[in-house]
């Protein structure tokens, strides 16, 4: 790990040397070790374990980007030319960043736990084999199993023509499960995801958890479809953080609405979208979530940032310059990959507050309706998403009858923001969550939320 360590001066030499050359340049210089395993059934598809070290090059002249990028620090004074000599190619207009102080900091994200670079790689594989097995033991109808489990250790320093110098590092581990049962013509699938920043212990015990996903594939082959329909649905704290990321969250990514100006008409701060109970966050201030950090990969210092107060739009997710061109204030939400991308506008734990209604009540008077569970998919257009749960009732009379399958929720976010009925007094953080965006994916994230009711809702199913 002293590479890069011995780069910090030569970086620190290169800024002064190229600097005057351009309104901004970054450097980022980028050491990651990780695992990954992929098991379908008994067959090893990935099993590997590596090292890369690189670094990125970003510099800005009269609004042009420049970024190039390289894993051979030798090459680094070519791809600083390459950078700046993009840079002045397209830029043509002026350089608006909002203002950040310079900050020179060493951090690194605490773990609790063990670190998952002192596990062997044979004591992950025997995890995942741990885990295929259970999956297969629920039931002899369960054909396929999938069991993914990765770990990535990242060390970053970036340094900028302004004076920030900034080394940051953090582990971040996942694991996927899931499981297909197969009846006749009938196939249905469950799955379970989980992750942490904090100790590869999280990953044990997850015995319940796993089966559970076999379980639901297998309940779900003897169950009827719902019949599609309008209803009220109440859902759980998983999908609530599914919807506020990505039906919502999305939309308040300032990269998106300043690029599109209907949706920045839409995204007017002020404007009403919820009733007065309605509070929306995200950032990555909160400790101990997968989204957190101490600085943005522009160096901004991490914020909480409350989207929707009271119900109305408050607040938007900004990079430098999206901040800047808006006249808003950076919101720490520049986050990269790794050193092949640019950093964009991305949400970091992005969550509904609690409310005040138990999650009993929320059932109260609803004659016919949905009850929704845990996630299987799900997909956003802008503003329009569809979500399919992992498991559903009925509800009947303000009471959880009969179990349902093939329930799809969808509708606008703007319109289903303003149907929310209720919010429960409960809260989950789900550390599940892997966001792609621009080519991204994969981004850590953390979502959370109170279970909701919703009126008029698309739930899809047989139509009868």
């Amino acid at each position: 790990m002293t590479q890069l360590a011995d780069a910090q001066n030569l970086i620190s030499e290169l800024i002064s040397r190229y600097s005057s050359r351009v309104d901004y340049l970054m450097i980022r210089l980028e050491e990651a070790e990780g695992t990954d395993i992929l098991l379908r059934g008994d067959t090893v598809e990935t099993l590997s374990e590596g090292i890369s070290i690189g670094g990125h090059i970003r510099a800005c002249y009269k609004g042009g980007w420049g970024l190039s990028s390289f894993n051979q620090l030798t090459t680094i004074t070519d791809r600083i030319e390459e950078a700046i000599a993009a840079a002045r190619m397209v830029g043509e207009e002026e350089t608006i960043l909002a203002p950040i102080d310079p900050v020179q900091a060493i951090c690194k994200l605490p773990l609790t736990g063990t670190d998952p670079r002192k596990i062997p790689l044979i004591q992950k594989k025997q995890l995942c084999d741990f885990y295929t097995d259970l999956l297969k033991s629920v039931d002899g109808r369960i054909t396929t199993t999938s069991v993914r489990y990765a770990d990535n250790a990242q060390r970053v320093i970036i340094a900028t023509s302004e004076g920030t110098a900034i080394e940051q590092s953090w582990v971040d581990m996942e694991m996927r499960f899931a499981a297909t049962a197969k009846n006749g013509e009938t196939v249905q699938t469950g799955r379970e995801t989980t992750g942490s920043r904090k100790a590869f212990e999280d990953l044990i015990g997850l015995d319940y958890q796993v089966k559970s996903a076999a379980q639901r594939a297998i309940s779900a082959l003897s169950l009827p479809s719902v019949k599609g329909n309008i209803y009220t649905v109440v859902i759980d704290p998983i999908l609530t953080g599914l919807f506020v990321h990505e039906a919502f969250g999305h939309l308040s990514e300032a990269d998106m609405t300043y690029e599109n100006p209907d949706l920045l008409e839409v995204m007017t701060l002020g404007r009403r979208f919820g009733n007065e109970e309605l509070q929306i966050f995200d950032g990555a201030a909160p400790e101990g979530h997968r989204g957190s950090y101490f600085y943005d990969d522009e160096g901004t210092p991490a914020t909480t940032t409350q989207l929707i107060q009271d119900g109305v739009l408050v607040g938007r997710l900004h990079s430098r310059e999206t901040a800047g061109k808006l006249a808003e204030k950076p919101t720490g939400n520049a986050r990269c990959l790794n050193y092949h991308h640019a950093p964009i506008v991305r949400m970091t734990n992005t969550w509904i507050e609690r409310g005040n209604t138990s999650v009993e009540d929320l059932f109260t008077d609803i004659e016919e309706g949905v009850y929704a569970r845990n996630c299987l998919g799900g997909m956003t257009n802008g503003e329009m998403f569809t979500f399919s749960a992992g498991e559903a009732w009925m509800i009947r009379n303000g009471k959880i009858c009969e179990p349902v399958k093939d329930v799809t929720l969808s509708g606008n976010a703007f319109q289903t923001l303003a149907d929310i009925e209720g919010i429960g007094n409960d809260f989950y953080w789900d550390e599940s969550g892997g966001c792609g965006k621009g080519g991204q994916d994969g981004l850590p994230v953390g979502c959370g939320g109170p279970s909701l009711r919703i009126r008029d809702v698309v739930v899809g199913g047989e139509v009868g």
